[in-house]
């Protein structure tokens, strides 16, 4: 029977755009797809291949400067289009013109290799450790998986519809991550959606965002400690491993929900990881949508993309919001329109029940950064059990004693993301956790 956890802290942030059917529409074919290697946290990327030479799907592009054993893998078959560069010849993306053959890797499977496959096939970077939120050491001693099974976060897609038909290789996936721990595989369901698997134990979660996050889920099942790691992903990673060990080789489709104020129709939409986005909107955006901002992800944890980028590894969702609503507003942020939306009761908003409606929101921070005043609203955002307030202070002092005994071990960017958008004090939380991760590492390694 699956154990009962409820969250009380957080905040389900309802805005406009959100998907009202369970359909998956095909999407529009692309010529060019991109790995971004940014998205792959903790990687240093070595290219295996170079422009003009074909690669098949699952063949490896790039791999880790300090471990060579983990790679990078090209989504599609192609020919490698372009090395795109940025300062200090940092490697931005890799583009690869599709020649829409069926050409992919395949690979043999033996219970004995486990890490090794999932190492060489990509899957293995499509994980992350705690601690410092990165790409799991290929020597790491891993206590204990956790996956998440839904997210929470606003507009976010079902798992269960993205997951789909993969749904079968679950049981082998789980069996896979097994062979690999000594410990436990935790799947945290959302309550009325639970996934069941052989050798793993279900939680059911029960509360509001940041609830499907993996991060908090494992700090309030079995937190990490110092000199421990535990590994994180979500169910739709764990149905390609699965699928892998099954079938042999990687599939790289994927289902994305397409949502946000200034789509017309918000919807799922089938494609394949590094897709364009410009496939995914296609004949969708709303004619008056003007100055439009695109979001890889969800409008809290997100990355700001450009209309003619590409869908990255990590994220199953497409946001389109306006960057502005109305420019010349009257009273500004001391208005009084109950049309107006905050997370505190600053606004008549709250009295009409503007916490359960669904919000028109824009891009705009609504004020400047400004000193750590109000105490005690980290905590109201966030179902940790740490000191998050003072965590924070710690890290900007980069106090390593303090940072370690608050909990820095813990943590990752997008589990302080509701945080950062609640925060009176407007600072750049997850930048700030972030950096403050990347310089622990750099100081602990």
């Amino acid at each position: 029977m699956a154990t009962l956890i409820k969250l009380k802290k957080g905040y389900n942030l309802n805005i406009e755009g959100a998907i009202l059917s369970d359909e998956v529409a095909q999407g529009a074919k692309a010529s060019t797809f991109a790995v971004v290697p940014g998205d792959f946290t903790g990687i240093i990327p070595r290219m295996d291949v170079k422009e003009g030479e074909k690669v098949a799907a699952g063949d490896v592009l790039y791999h880790d400067k300090n471990f060579e054993s983990i790679k990078v893998v090209s989504p599609v078959a192609g020919v490698v289009k372009s090395v795109n560069r940025g300062e200090r010849r940092k490697i931005e993306s890799i583009e690869i013109e599709t020649d829409n053959s069926d050409s992919k890797k395949t690979f043999i499977t033996k219970p004995t290799s486990a890490k090794a496959l999932l190492l060489e096939s990509g899957l293995w970077s499509m994980m992350r450790q705690r601690p410092y939120d990165i790409v799991p050491k290929p020597n790491a001693e891993i206590r204990d998986f956790f996956v998440t099974c839904f997210d929470s976060a606003p507009l976010a897609p079902s798992l269960s519809i993205v997951v789909g038909e993969k749904n079968k290789y679950i049981n082998k996936g789980v069996e896979v991550l097994k062979s690999l721990t000594n410990g436990n595989v935790y799947l945290g369901c959302r309550e009325g959606e639970e996934f069941e698997a052989t050798g793993a134990e279900t939680v059911v979660f029960k509360g509001p965002h940041p609830a499907g996050n993996a991060g908090v889920q494992a700090a309030n099942i079995a937190p990490v400690n110092k000199g421990e790691t535990i590994v994180t992903l979500d169910v739709v990673t764990l149905a390609r491993i699965g699928h892998l060990f099954t079938e042999g080789y990687v599939n790289f489709e994927t289902v994305v929900a397409v949502v946000g104020s200034e789509i017309e129709n918000p919807k799922y939409v089938s494609s394949i990881m590094g897709c364009p986005v410009s496939t995914l909107v296609e004949g969708n955006m709303k004619s008056d949508s003007g100055n439009a901002r695109f979001i890889n992800g969800n409008v809290l944890s997100g990355v700001q993309i450009e209309a003619n980028s590409y869908l990255r590894a990590p994220y199953r969702q497409i946001t389109v919001i306006p960057e502005l609503i109305k420019k010349d507003e009257f009273m500004g942020w001391a208005s009084l329109s109950p049309k107006k939306f905050s997370v505190y009761h600053n606004f008549t908003h709250w009295l009409f029940g503007g916490a359960k409606k669904s919000n028109k929101v824009d891009a705009r921070i609504n004020g400047g950064e400004r000193a750590i005043v109000m105490s005690g609203e980290y905590d109201r955002m966030l179902p940790m059990d740490i000191y998050s307030e003072f965590l924070i202070k710690a890290i900007i002092a980069f106090d390593i004693d303090k940072m370690e005994q608050l909990g820095i071990y813990e943590v990752a960017p997008e589990d302080f993301a509701l945080t950062e958008y609640a925060d009176t004090s407007k600072l750049e939380l997850q930048r700030i956790v972030r950096e403050g991760l990347d310089r622990m590492r750099k100081e602990m390694e």
